[in-house]
């Protein structure tokens, strides 16, 4: 097995508002606290960067992504759906926000050439169990691979499997009650579901290393993709760190976190990355206000090249700036922001981040980590 280059994102979100922009939406009645038509979504981005035209085609929401991921070569690129995909009327019983976007716009979704959706995540199953068993059957006769969510616990728990040009790529898909997922939620024997980890304990990472490297050939990279933790901050709980690295101990090459609506902290640990959050990638959060200051409209693309061992060759990321409802290259003022907000956090596990010539964020090991990374 030669090098390999993972491209990885957070969370795509493209219910609500981004689903409205484009040719065929779902009806935009919601129940939340205090919007109940997803068109306001639209309105507030609006206003504050400017007319959207509407209805957009399927490329608009990646904006510069699509050529960024394009010049990168071959390539395997994981993200996290974080919506369902259905027509179904049903709301989850509990939820204060139920993420749906149409199947008729999964084109959106196709076009960005993502070769595995993770579907273990807080939102899913927000239209009961009619959408998620749409959803999955919508991407599925897309031609699109998903993992982390199915109709019972063996098609949830199952990972997606990547053959590359130098080799294989199998990704789980799995996701923890403190990123808001009910514990009904939970896929069993015959029940549809998410594979929700039931704590984040060392039994439980060495069983989900298990069931990744169960039908693993020598040199497959194995990735964990995990939806976990609170929406904002920067601090990675303890228990979060020693469950990554317990995966690592345990034989996965890398840990791909998301949940988070701003990027956190990344690690070098063992010569394996840990992506404690990648942040939004895709959302309708434009106008909303509360948390300016994580300025959740700058977003990341994370790359990350392995050697035929697995071992961490390069980690970098393209930064965007999302405005009316796409992304566009992120200047260098917007740039060095990131840079500088994410010095200490990382600086935290003995990682540095710098701007590079062309724009990007590189990450590497300096080996001088405060040896308490969670506070």
């Amino acid at each position: 097995m030669g090098e390999v280059l993972l491209v990885l994102a957070g969370d795509v979100m493209t219910g609500r508002g981004v689903d409205q922009v484009m040719v065929s939406p779902v009806p935009p009645r919601l129940e939340e606290e205090h919007v109940k038509d997803a068109r306001t979504y639209v309105e507030l981005a609006e206003r504050v960067n400017g007319t959207i035209p509407s209805p957009v085609g399927a490329e608009w929401i990646w904006g510069d992504a699509l050529d960024v991921m394009r010049r990168a070569g071959p390539s395997v690129r994981v993200m996290n759906l974080e919506t369902s995909v259905t027509w179904s009327e049903e709301r989850a019983p509990g939820k204060g926000i139920h993420y749906r976007m149409s199947p008729d716009n999964v084109a959106c979704l196709r076009v960005a050439g993502v070769d595995v959706w993770a579907l273990a995540n807080n939102h899913v199953l927000d239209h009961g169990v009619p959408g998620l068993l749409e959803t999955v059957d919508t991407l599925h006769e897309s031609g699109l691979r998903v993992c982390g969510a199915g109709a019972d616990r063996s098609a949830a728990w199952t990972p997606a499997v990547v053959d590359h040009p130098a080799g294989r790529v199998r990704v789980l898909s799995v996701a923890h009650g403190s990123s808001g997922v009910p514990a009904g939620w939970a896929a069993g024997g015959s029940r549809p579901g998410v594979a929700l980890l039931p704590d984040l304990g060392d039994r439980t990472a060495e069983d989900v290393a298990e069931r990744l490297a169960g039908a693993a050939a020598p040199g497959d990279v194995l990735v964990v993709s995990v939806h976990w933790g609170s929406n904002w901050g920067f601090r990675v709980p303890a228990e979060q760190v020693r469950f990554a690295h317990r995966l690592v101990d345990s034989g996965v090459d890398v840990i791909h976190g998301h949940s988070s609506h701003h990027p956190r902290p990344v690690e070098v640990y063992h010569d394996r990355p840990v992506l404690y959050g990648c942040g939004d990638l895709v959302d309708d959060y434009e106008g909303i206000r509360g948390c300016e200051g994580f300025r959740d409209d700058l977003r990341l693309l994370h790359m990350v090249r392995l050697d035929a061992e697995g071992r961490l060759l390069t980690l970098t990321a393209v930064p965007f700036q999302a405005r009316r409802l796409r992304l566009w290259l992120a200047g260098r003022e917007d740039t060095d922001w990131l840079v500088d907000t994410l010095a200490e956090p990382c600086q935290g596990f003995g990682t540095t981040v710098g701007r590079q010539l062309d724009g990007t964020l590189a990450f590497a090991r300096d080996g001088t980590s405060r040896g308490d990374p969670a506070r």
